[in-house]
């Protein structure tokens, strides 16, 4: 019979355990020795008098008696966490919240999430890109992000958690001389030949000049070259007018002065933003935010994709499953 007091620390090691599926990932995530680690699973599976995982020289799978105990040791390790949180007296610490850009999808999300959760204390960052931003959670120095979480090296998403926020369709942010313009729309045919620029040669936006390149591969359209990184809007748009270049953008992106923003069509191709933060991360303006995404996706239709949109197989696949 199982013991009727099953020490936290040892749901806390199988959780890390099944979240990353591999003994030494899940050491690193709690700070421990790989071997104290497995000392304590093995601990828990002689309380438990059942077998939680299945190990092999090449991979690490859950049994079925470490499935069932899952949504158990979730549950038992928030109501730990709630009760500490209840009598520690201290509000949580800040969460410092990448929102790439203002005024965009992120943007809504962390508005929403401070109206469900005004004691907590949400602070927003302008940096560039998912991919720079990623890093920055994984080292500590910056709590959550969006963006496209299928465009990070499958190393960095390991140490990640992600809840979809939205299949954004995406636009062309074009010069008011440009001929396509007047357009209200932009079909992905009209821009075989044309020279369009999505991020190339900056490294903090990797993740969206990938995407960018497998759209243009499929339509013949060509990817500008680098241009010095432009931090701020005006500088930017000074940039981006030196170029003369369409820019590919979302259709919520933030208009400049002397530019128009057309939807892309024929199909549609979408950009799949997630909210991405490091596992093993416990506060509550992470749980505003997941809960702020969940309304806005369920009432504006958010996660409902238009009929032939375009998306990557990978990206997808990471959209349909949180992680």
């Amino acid at each position: 019979m199982p013991p009727a007091d099953t020490d936290p620390r040892l749901l806390r090691a199988f959780l890390a355990v099944a979240d990353e599926l591999h003994f030494t990932r899940a050491a690193a995530r709690l700070f421990v020795a790989q071997q104290a680690l497995s000392r304590d699973i093995r601990r828990l599976e002689r309380e438990l008098g059942a077998e939680l995982f299945v190990r092999t020289t090449r991979q690490v799978a859950l049994t079925p008696d470490g499935e069932r105990l899952l949504p158990y040791a979730r549950r038992v390790l928030d109501a730990h966490t709630e009760l500490a949180g209840a009598f520690s007296g201290a509000p949580a610490r800040p969460l410092l919240v990448d929102l790439n850009s203002d005024g965009a999808t992120a943007a809504r999300v962390l508005g929403r999430a401070r109206e469900l959760a005004p004691e907590c204390e949400l602070m927003a960052r302008f940096e560039s890109g998912l991919t720079w931003a990623a890093a920055e959670i994984l080292a500590g120095r910056l709590d959550a992000s969006f963006g496209r979480a299928a465009g990070l090296a499958r190393a960095v998403r390991a140490g990640l958690s992600t809840h979809p926020v939205r299949y954004e369709p995406m636009a062309l942010m074009l010069p008011l001389s440009h001929p396509l313009a007047e357009r209200e729309t932009v079909a992905l045919a009209e821009l075989s030949g044309e020279t369009v620029y999505a991020g190339a040669g900056n490294e903090r936006t990797r993740e969206w000049t990938d995407l960018a390149a497998s759209l243009f591969a499929e339509w013949g359209i060509v990817m500008a070259p680098p241009v010095p990184l432009a931090v701020g809007v005006a500088e930017f748009q000074r940039v981006m007018e030196k170029g003369g270049y369409p820019v590919l953008a979302v259709v919520d992106f933030p208009p400049l002065p002397g530019t128009v923003l057309r939807p892309l069509v024929d199909p549609v191709p979408l950009s799949p933003v997630s909210l991405v933060w490091r596992k093993g991360l416990r506060h509550p303006g992470v749980d505003a935010l997941r809960n702020a995404t969940d309304q806005l996706a369920l009432a504006e239709g958010w996660l409902v994709r238009p009929s032939g949109a375009w998306l990557p197989e990978s990206d997808l696949s990471l959209m349909r499953n949180r992680s």
